[in-house]
């Protein structure tokens, strides 16, 4: 087997059309490609895998597609509906489960007691009751309750995510531009003023078009791979409003592959009670990313 590595550049458009209808896309959008050790059609199975992936994700019974509430909690008791009470006392969180209520805690049984956030070392704590299930999030500090219920209405009629056709071109093989040290962003999100701080290692540089574009991932704690919040010109037609995101793998030789195939919606394009982020003002390309996730059009 012959291994390729190569690059093609706008000036070879037409060779790459001859070869398979998965390199055409529209010239004014076109950007440095890279194949490295695949065919188009190799190369497009595994997105179909990664997409399948993500779908079985999504639809699994705690997943984005089974969130049915998101209580912000008061400080005090708070009272959940059929369920017990929330009590918020300087940052801990208790539970009292009403009478004849059946949960259990780490597969215990559980009636009322302290309850872990995901803030907290060893958390989040889930408590499970039949079909339902709630945790306690903090954000910034703000505390509130997460619900599930693996037999929500989103959950049964969810028929899929319409993506854009899978064209290699959208592999791009970025430079990447450390920085050291790593900066400090506060990025936005969906809940009212409430923003998180996040290190960035660096940047992604490409090309489209002759134009040149950067895109600055974001390190999650514990995670090893780049996490892109990023907007482009599809948002709020094709896509999803406030952006989509994007996973690569670390930097090997000062390169980075952004494979834009594989953009995806951000929770709160499925459900009302997620608290996603947003894309920064550095992360809003100013040109259409035809690729990958278009916007679930039943939320």
């Amino acid at each position: 087997m012959f291994t390729i590595a190569f690059v093609v550049h706008s000036s070879i458009i037409g060779l790459l059309v001859a070869l398979s209808p998965a390199t055409q896309m529209r010239v004014h959008s076109y950007p440095t490609v890279v194949f490295r050790d695949t065919t188009a059609r190799v190369y497009e199975e595994e997105i179909r895998q990664w997409h399948e992936r993500r779908i079985a994700s999504l639809k699994r019974d705690h997943g984005w597609l089974t969130l049915i509430a998101l209580n912000w909690l008061n400080e005090g008791s708070n009272e959940i509906a059929s369920t017990g009470t929330v009590t918020l006392d300087n940052g801990k969180v208790s539970v009292h489960l009403s009478p004849g209520v059946q949960a259990t805690l780490a597969g215990k049984p559980f009636t009322s007691g302290p309850l872990k956030t995901d803030a907290d070392v060893g958390g989040p704590e889930k408590i499970e009751l039949g079909s339902r299930a709630f945790i306690i999030i903090k954000r910034g500090n703000q505390h509130a309750l997460r619900m599930w219920d693996s037999n929500a209405p989103a959950r049964k009629e969810f028929t899929g995510i319409e993506r854009f056709p899978v064209l290699t071109a959208w592999r791009i093989d970025a430079r990447w531009e450390p920085y050291n040290p790593a900066k400090q962003i506060k990025v936005p999100s969906v809940v009212p003023g409430y923003v998180e701080d996040y290190p960035v290692p660096g940047a992604a540089v490409f090309t489209i078009a002759g134009s040149e574009y950067r895109l600055e991932p974001v390190l999650e704690e514990g995670a090893t791979d780049l996490f892109f919040i990023f907007g482009d010109k599809t948002n709020g037609k094709d896509t999803y409003g406030g952006g989509r995101f994007l996973h690569a793998k670390p930097p090997k030789d000062g390169r980075v592959i952004l494979d834009f195939n594989k953009a995806y919606n951000p929770p709160c394009a499925f459900s009302p009670y997620a608290t996603c982020p947003l894309p920064p003002a550095s992360n809003r390309l100013p040109l259409k990313i035809e690729a990958g996730e278009k916007e679930y059009r039943d939320h």
